[in-house]
């Protein structure tokens, strides 16, 4: 990795912790999703940066992929999952926490056990760990307390403007002897009651381009220039599109969408619809070692 691009990763990660940081005292029970996520894209602004995807904002069974439209009045409760994504010159910081917002805190344990999946794991990366041996160690910190790993999702390898690029990163102990690369990788254990599982639901609200072309309407290629301009590849949010474009917007994604010039991320929910957990951390390999990015 050249020194630049550490620079930039590391910039990202400097930011994303103070974004956490900021989430962490924002987010109340019944609180609307939408003012969070927009409290949060405006923040990472305000500290110089754009999201590398729209903050996930994913209860209960939901594991991942959940943004709110301008229309939705979810409010956050249960267990709510916070994934926020930095990019600097398109170089990323993913991070993610879940919050426990009963009024008994029942959730606590599985909070726990997704923290310390991610830790345990974090800890062995300087002994070049193979990616069975990373998996081992998230599945067996999960199920020490109880709980299931989720085995169909995983960390990823990042890079410039592609928040999953390359490898992935098990969370359970799948016999894959090969061992981390130099580069840009993420980590983020998911915890269960349930089977541990996820399939794919409803949309999520978040799209990104995969084929940009000419499309017939003004609207649409006014929302792909806007988009390509500024994510290029990376996911972007329907309601940021609405609040750029108005009462026209959904016309112009469907048409995107139908040209095969976008893809709709669909939510992951978990398969027996039992609450999940998530922890998520960003690190770089370098020349000089392991540098956790975002913790």
């Amino acid at each position: 990795m050249e020194e630049k691009e550490i620079k930039d990763y590391k910039q990202a990660g400097e930011i994303a912790k103070k974004v956490i940081a900021y989430a962490k005292e924002l987010i109340k029970p019944n609180m609307p999703l939408l003012e969070i996520a927009q409290k949060i894209h405006k923040k990472i602004n305000e500290l110089g940066a754009e999201p590398a995807f729209p903050v996930n904002l994913s209860i209960n069974e939901i594991a991942a992929h959940y943004h709110p439209t301008l229309e939705d009045d979810t409010k956050a409760s249960g267990l709510l999952k916070v994934d926020i994504g930095i990019h600097i010159n398109g170089f990323i910081a993913d991070t993610a926490f879940s919050l426990d917002l009963t009024s008994d805190n029942k959730y606590k344990e599985l909070i726990k056990a997704s923290e310390q999946a991610l830790e345990n794991s974090l800890k062995i990366l300087n002994k070049n760990p193979t990616l069975h041996q990373i998996g081992e160690a998230i599945q067996e910190s999960i199920e020490s307390k109880g709980f299931s790993p989720i085995v169909n999702l995983s960390g990823h390898e990042l890079a410039q403007y592609k928040v999953h690029a390359g490898i992935t990163i098990p969370n359970y102990a799948n016999n894959n002897e090969n061992k981390i690369e130099k580069g840009a990788y993420a980590i983020e254990p998911f915890a269960t009651t349930g089977q541990g599982q996820v399939y794919e639901g409803g949309t999520s609200n978040i799209y990104s381009v995969i084929k940009p072309k000419n499309t017939r309407s003004p609207i649409s290629r006014k929302i792909l220039d806007y988009v390509w301009e500024k994510y290029q590849t990376l996911p972007f949010s329907l309601r940021e599109i609405q609040e750029k474009f108005g009462p026209m917007t959904r016309l112009g994604i469907k048409e995107l969408e139908q040209a095969g010039v976008l893809h709709n991320f669909p939510q992951l929910i978990e398969k027996s619809h039992k609450p999940v957990s998530q922890a998520e951390h960003t690190f770089i390999k370098t020349n000089k070692g392991i540098i956790i990015t975002t913790q």
